[in-house]
């Protein structure tokens, strides 16, 4: 398994969901130190998605050709 399917699969989702932990933490009026923490946990959440987000995923990661190979096939057809 690669970076980029791990990333697709656990990573990125992962970084969601610790956004929205975040957000019941911090609405939650049970448990102060998890209130107290609920933006960090937020943020954390925030920043690890902006990063997976910019990973490219399996099939956008190729190397430009097809497009290239597409836009001549088109000039060919009469």
């Amino acid at each position: 398994m690669s970076f980029r399917a791990i990333n697709e699969k656990y990573l990125e989702p992962g970084s969601q969901i610790l956004m929205v932990l975040g957000i019941v933490a911090l609405c939650q009026p049970w448990n102060m130190p998890l209130h107290t923490y609920g933006v960090t946990i937020i943020l954390i959440g925030l920043i690890g998605f902006n990063i997976t987000s910019k990973i490219p995923r399996d099939e956008q990661a190729g190397t430009g050709h097809g497009a290239e190979q597409q836009a001549r096939n088109a000039g060919a057809q009469h």
